[in-house]
Order: C-alpha cells, then sequence, then structure tokens
C-alpha cells in the first residue's frame, strides 16, 4: 500500500502578500499530524503537528490568544 501524500492548501484568510504557511489536514486521520510547511519555499522542509497541537492551537487563535504584542 503506497502511503497517503499530504494535499497542501493555504487557508482563504492567509491575503498578505504571500507570508503564508500552507498545511495538509488530510492526513489526521491515517497518521494523526499536520504538515505544515512555508509556502514560499514548498521543496523545502515540513513540520509534522500533532493533529491534538494543531486543533489547540487554532482554538488559540481564533480565541484571540496569539494576537501581537
Amino acid at each position: 500500500m503506497k502511503p497517503e501524500s499530504p494535499r497542501w492548501f493555504t487557508s482563504s484568510y492567509s491575503d498578505n502578500g504571500g507570508d503564508c504557511v500552507e498545511v495538509a489536514v488530510n492526513l489526521v486521520a491515517s497518521q494523526g499530524i499536520v504538515p505544515v510547511r512555508d509556502s514560499k519555499n514548498v521543496d523545502g522542509p515540513a513540520v509534522d503537528v500533532s493533529a491534538g497541537a494543531f486543533s489547540a492551537f487554532v482554538a488559540g487563535v481564533r480565541a484571540g490568544e496569539s494576537d501581537a504584542v
């Protein structure tokens, strides 16, 4: 069986001139991870974040916990 490949996407909220990250949430069910990479360097490395940690991060952003100081 061939391993599933990440299906990358950038958030529709990321319209800031190219300083974005891409994520591949399609691997949550099969591997329990959300790969994250720099959208300007798609051939560069990706960081695999656990699904739980990614969910907590998104919840924090939505709650305003990541606002710049």
